[in-house]
């Protein structure tokens, strides 16, 4: 699995003109999954994500009662430009095998007590965020 994680003092996921995720301070995190990922793979994702010690003051999503999670599945970030100017794709997951593990990624963050908003899986989605910091890093699992 691999994912960008944004810390953000607001993100919101639009999918025409209805908001189907927002957040304030938090984490926008960017999920992105291949062919041998597993459910495991996307609950230790999820363990990292919420006790990153990236948000103002060196704290988690673990310890901030404020802070949210806005979790928005990303096949793209699987993408490869090595032959040419045209990414492939064949590195991502189909969305079958996809959407499971970004929802179990979802609900592990959940089970730590995390708030957690989503966008539409599969959906053409818009992502606004206000990056703070600003702060953003790769995580690769």
């Amino acid at each position: 699995m691999r994912a960008v994680v944004q810390r953000v003092t607001e993100a919101r996921v639009d999918v025409g003109d209805e908001c189907v995720g927002s957040i304030g301070v938090g984490l926008l995190v960017l999920v992105g999954v291949t062919h041998d990922d597993t459910t495991e793979r996307a609950a230790a994702l999820a363990r990292k994500v919420h006790g990153l010690r990236v948000l103002r003051g060196g704290t988690s999503v673990a310890d901030t009662p404020d802070a949210a999670v806005l979790v928005v599945s990303q096949f793209t970030l699987y993408g490869s430009t090595d032959r040419g100017r045209r990414p492939s794709w064949s590195a991502a997951a189909p969305g079958a095998q996809a959407e499971p593990l970004v929802d179990a990624v979802v609900r592990e963050l959940r089970r730590l007590g995390a708030r957690v908003e989503t966008g539409r899986f599969g959906a053409d989605m818009r992502v606004r965020s206000t990056n703070d910091g600003p702060v953003t890093l790769l995580l690769d699992l």
